[in-house]
């Protein structure tokens, strides 16, 4: 499947602090990103085939990424963004606390370096940290600050279905 047709789901934890919204962010995995910072980080996600409900892969995806459960509460729809090299990616909010420390990511396999033969294992994210929302903003794949602005409408008492671009779909199937 080429770039443009990949589909990913996932879910954002926020919580609610004195000092405003946060959310859980993970910092992908692997040689790619490991000097990088901005641009780096992202809604634990996955990709889903055909067939699967966008939710329940979000749920599945969660698991695998962290290694915890899937947190339980109102899942509030976020929609959809297209990244940069044309994946599709749905998250839904959750409000929820998790301990970073907690998390055991998944892992993935990938030959490195480049045409060495040689086969090694990364962690999908290789660190989970809560941030507020204006810090994630900087730190976030780009085309995912969308879901930081759909969650700041939904904590301020908006509706993030009105938002242009905004969900299609019910909170949970």
């Amino acid at each position: 499947m080429s770039a443009r047709g990949r589909r990913s789901a996932g879910i954002l934890l926020f919580r609610r602090t004195d000092h405003g919204p946060e959310v859980l962010l993970g910092h992908m995995g692997g040689p790619f990103f490991a000097r990088r910072d901005a641009g780096a980080w992202t809604v634990p996600k996955g990709e889903y085939e055909d067939g699967e409900p966008p939710w329940d892969a979000a749920r599945r995806e969660f698991q695998e990424e962290l290694g915890l459960p899937p947190p339980e509460g109102e899942a509030v729809p976020l929609g959809e963004v297209r990244q940069a090299g044309g994946k599709t990616v749905s998250a839904w909010a959750v409000e929820a606390d998790l301990d970073p420390a907690a998390v055991e990511p998944g892992t993935f396999t990938m030959e490195w370096p480049p045409r060495s033969g040689r086969v090694r294992e990364f962690p999908e994210l290789d660190r989970v940290e809560w941030v507020g929302l204006e810090r994630a903003r900087d730190m976030i794949v780009k085309a995912q600050a969308a879901f930081l602005d759909r969650l700041l409408e939904h904590s301020e008492g908006r509706d993030p279905a009105r938002h242009p671009g905004g969900p299609s779909w019910p909170s949970r199937p």
